[in-house]
Formats: structure tokens, sequence, C-alpha cells
């Protein structure tokens, strides 16, 4: 079992004789900004709007998706945030995370745990009082999953850790679709399993190139326990399911064949990147010649492509 790393240097070593008070208010202006790790929040919202045109079969209120928007990115930022909070030692020992906020020193870990808590209770009673409470208690489980499931219990504990921990990814498309509907029905569940299974092979080649850094403090990523040629089998598996699941829409029912010829174009070239990371490794490829960050980059290709398709379809049926 791993533990929790050591703490070897406190967070917020930068200036940590000088109060938070006395920085410069726009450079903590953007350190709070960069608490709620806007860049992932933007991936959040490209799988909940385009769900919303999708339930609406057309275009939606838009008022209702500026609310969902807010709501969602308050709950995406307050979890973040307090992620942030909890592994901020391993922050501070991680190249990637060296200039997190809480490691610089910022923001104080009793500002950042204030922060997340505050923008759940808000984004939590944004969404109930203007949009629906099937949203507002969906985005407060993916929150609490988030913290609790994948940074408290999970994150240090398996190499499973994405593969669950990607659950509280998965819930803005359940989200966009009870915002529209206050209800559910079986096309989110598919797409939310769509991103279950994009989750895994989108976030292993980056963990694959990084993988120093979570070794260093004890996170047993995949990428940590098992070598390139495990991992790059596991990735080609979980693929072909997500592929697999993604053409599911169209026989049910929810989208035509704008849709379907995407997710197969966009799923066939995610194959083809796949199954060649799997061949470098059989290779016993390594280094940069590996090439692991084709596929990552081009999972957030696919994904923006697939949820776009998503959204324009039903305007083509």
């Amino acid at each position: 079992m791993y533990v929790t790393a050591v703490e070897s240097r406190p967070a917020g070593v930068l200036g940590s004789s000088q109060s938070t008070a006395h920085r410069p208010f726009g450079a903590r202006l953007m350190a709070f900004v960069a608490l709620t790790k806007p860049r992932i929040i933007e991936l959040l919202l490209i799988t909940t709007v385009p769900v919303m045109f999708l339930a609406e079969r057309g275009v939606p209120d838009l008022t209702l998706v500026l609310l969902t928007c807010v709501g969602g990115y308050l709950s995406a930022g307050g979890a973040n945030a307090l992620n942030m909070y909890i592994d901020r030692d391993i922050d501070a020992l991680m190249d990637r995370t060296s200039q997190r906020p809480l490691v610089t020193g910022m923001v104080s870990p009793r500002e950042c745990l204030a922060f997340g808590i505050g923008l759940a209770v808000v984004s939590t009673l944004l969404f109930g009082l203007t949009v629906n409470w099937l949203s507002a208690w969906l985005s407060l489980g993916a929150l609490l999953f988030y913290v609790v499931v994948y940074t408290m219990i999970l994150k240090r504990r398996t190499s499973q850790n994405i593969v669950w921990g990607g659950i509280a990814g998965c819930m803005p498309v359940l989200i966009g679709w009870s915002a529209v509907t206050n209800s559910m029905a079986w096309a989110p569940v598919i797409l939310f399993l769509v991103i279950f299974f994009w989750t895994p092979p989108h976030y292993w080649p980056l963990s694959m190139k990084v993988k120093d850094d979570y070794a260093r403090v004890g996170v047993p990523m995949l990428p940590v326990i098992a070598g390139n040629k495990a991992v790059a089998k596991q990735i080609v598996l979980y693929s072909w399911v997500m592929v697999g699941v993604s053409l599911l829409l169209t026989p049910l029912g929810y989208t035509g064949w704008f849709y379907t010829a995407v997710a197969l174009a966009a799923g066939g070239w995610w194959l083809w990147e796949a199954h060649a990371l799997l061949n470098r490794a059989k290779a016993e490829v390594t280094g940069g010649k590996l090439k692991e960050m084709r596929l990552f980059h081009w999972s957030i290709t696919y994904v923006s492509l697939l949820f776009v398709a998503v959204a324009v379809d039903p305007f083509l049926r």
C-alpha cells in the first residue's frame, strides 16, 4: 500500500515571511483563478453544453446554458481548489505542480480551503435555485466524489485511481442533460460511459511522460507500477471500448448520420494512434521516441470533435 508522501518543504515557501495580504492584487487574483484549474474546466464545459443541445433537440434556452456553465465552473473550481489543498504536500515535490499557488505561497492553505468550500456552496445553491435541484445534487456529488473518493482515498493507494476517480469528470454530461430536462435518459448515460472509458487512455499517456514525478511522491499511477507495454495494452483496450460505446447513440435513435460519421472518423484515428503507441512500446522505444504525448493531445481533440458533433447533429436530422 502506498502512503502519503512526507512533505519535505512547507507549502507556501515563496516569501513565507511575507503576509499574503501584501502581495500584488493582480497576482493574487490570478492565483485564485489558478486554483480552479480553468484549462481543465474548459474541457468539462465542452462535454456539458453540447449535451444540452442534444437534450433540447435544438437550441436550448441561452440563459439556462449560461447558468449551467457558471454553476459548473464554480463547482469544478471548488473541487479543484480542495484537491490542491489536500495535495499541497506532493505538489511541492513534483516538477509539474511546483508553481501552483499553494506551493509558491501566493495563497495560504486556509484561504484555499475556505475558497474551495465557498465555491462548493455557491455552485450548489446556484444550480438548485436557478436551474433545478437534480442538477444541483449531481454537481455536488461530482465535487464530493472528486475530493473524497479520488483525491483522499484512491489517488495515493491504487493504480486504478484514474479509472474510478474519472467518474467525477463524467458527471457534466449528466448535468447538461438534467439542466434541460430535469430527468435522465439513455443518451447521457451513454455519453457518461464514453467519458468514463476515455479518461484512462487520455491521462495515462501524460502519466507515462511524468511517471518519475509520481514515483517520487509515491502516487501509484499505472505507468509507475507497470511497464510501457502493459500500460499501452490497457490504453488500447479502453480505446476500443470507448469507440464502441460512442457508436451506440445512433442505433438508439438519439443521433443521425453526421454524429456517426464524426464518431467513426475520430474514433478510427484514435485507435490508429493507440495501436501506434502500443507498437512503439512493444519495440521497447523509450524517451522522446515513444511519442506518448501524441495520443494525449489527440484525446483532447477527439472529445471536442465528438461533442461538437453531438451539438450539431440535431440540426441535420
